[in-house]
């Protein structure tokens, strides 16, 4: 059997909020190149959420790697960072307005986890359940390509 290659994309940052957007766009449309519209609200909320807490927790820097890629059946999207301490899962209290970040990625995600790289920092990680390749999109047409009519006989009298 032969199966699909992996597709990745690869974006390098500082995690300020005018690159969170910026990146959120990136990732959107990336998705939509790989003909997967339906987990980008999920992917860009996921991916948000964890840039905020690299803009609002990390230390020494906020340069972090967000990283997309597509194995057969699963979208993988992390964020490394050079900060060691690892994020915890909190129960926010109902009018809070922080602390529910990495409860949201829960939420909309099918597993997530933190995996620590020693001095290196950590790296957060989420994971969707891609689409089969059966009931994928059907493909978009090449940009600025212009679709023909079916060619008509001309009928000389």
């Amino acid at each position: 059997m032969i199966s699909q290659p992996s597709r990745h994309c690869t974006v390098e940052l500082q995690a300020l909020p005018s690159r969170i957007g910026q990146v959120r766009r990136i990732v959107s449309a990336q998705l939509r190149y790989w003909h997967l519209d339906p987990l980008i609200d999920q992917a860009a909320l996921g991916v948000t959420e964890l840039l905020t807490n690299v803009h609002r927790h990390a230390e020494p820097d906020k340069v972090c790697t967000v990283e997309i890629e597509l194995l057969l059946d699963r979208l993988m999207v992390s964020v490394h960072d050079h900060d060691p301490r690892l994020p915890q899962l909190r129960d926010a209290e109902p009018f809070a307005t922080c602390g529910r970040g990495l409860a949201m990625v829960a939420a909309v995600s099918e597993s997530w986890g933190v995996r620590p790289q020693g001095d290196a920092g950590k790296i957060v990680w989420f994971a969707l359940p891609a689409p089969s390749p059966a009931v994928a999109l059907p493909a978009y047409p090449v940009y600025g390509a212009v679709e023909h009519a079916p060619a008509r006989s001309a009928v000389v009298g």
